[in-house]
C-alpha cells in the first residue's frame, strides 16, 4: 500500500488507464476475430473500415505501438483480400 498521497493517486490512475486499455484492446480482438467468422464479404468490408479506424486510435492513443497497429492492419487486409478473391473464384 502507498504511504505518500501521490503514490496513491498515481495507483488510482494506473488502474484507470489499465482498464480503459484492456477495453480498448479487447475490443479490437474482438473485431479481429468477427472479421475472420463466416460474414458476407460486404459485411466485412465494412467491419474492416471499423478494425481500422479502432487501431489507429488505439495506436494514437499509446494504447499499442503504431508499428504493431500497422503490422496488425496489414494482416487483416491480407485474410480480406483473400477472402476475396475466393469469392470471385466460386463465382
Amino acid at each position: 500500500m502507498p504511504n505518500h498521497v501521490s503514490c496513491e493517486k498515481r495507483l488510482r490512475q494506473e488502474k484507470k488507464r489499465s482498464a480503459r486499455n484492456h477495453y480498448v484492446k479487447m475490443t479490437i480482438n474482438s473485431l479481429s476475430k468477427k472479421m475472420k467468422s463466416d460474414l458476407p464479404i460486404d459485411e466485412k468490408e465494412k467491419l474492416l473500415q471499423k478494425v481500422y479506424s479502432k487501431l489507429d486510435k488505439a495506436a494514437k492513443n499509446h494504447v499499442i505501438h503504431k508499428r504493431t497497429a500497422s503490422r496488425r492492419k496489414a494482416r487483416i487486409s491480407a485474410y480480406f483480400n483473400l477472402e476475396k478473391a475466393k469469392q470471385k473464384d466460386i463465382k
